[in-house]
């Protein structure tokens, strides 16, 4: 396996696309369909990058990363916002709310899975990560 993510998604079409793109490319995914179910993911299983819908029901993406980055043990695991949230600022305060990325729907399968690699592979350059 390359590592494990966790995406923090609700929407079924979406969370089997990104899970099928991911686990064809080796990578372990842990499927999450609320915040409060990715929360407690991520304290359990310690992922190796976050992909996190902002448009959540209850509590959504920005206070979901928020949450994260109070959890010791994933404070420094990278946080992409994989949102259909596209407008002027959008891209700014997913950063501000903790997303290290941030990555538009609909996605494009041909490039997502580097999209997404591109931001753990800072993470593991910069010397961070679990």
């Amino acid at each position: 396996m390359k590592g494990k993510i966790l995406y923090i998604e609700d929407n079924e079409q979406n969370l089997y696309l990104i899970t099928y793109l991911l686990k064809s490319m080796d990578y372990e995914v842990i499927q999450a369909r609320s915040g409060e179910e990715g929360l407690a993911c991520a304290s359990a299983c310690v992922p190796d990058l976050i992909l996190l819908d902002i448009q959540l029901p209850g509590m959504d993406g920005y206070e979901i990363a928020r949450r994260l980055r109070e959890i010791p043990m994933v404070q420094q695991t990278p946080i992409v916002a994989v949102t259909s949230y596209a407008m002027v600022g959008d891209r700014e305060k997913a950063l501000a709310a903790g997303c290290d990325g941030y990555i538009e729907k609909p996605i494009d399968p041909v490039t997502f899975v580097a999209r997404m690699e591109s931001h753990l592979l800072q993470q593991r350059d910069s010397g961070g990560g679990t």
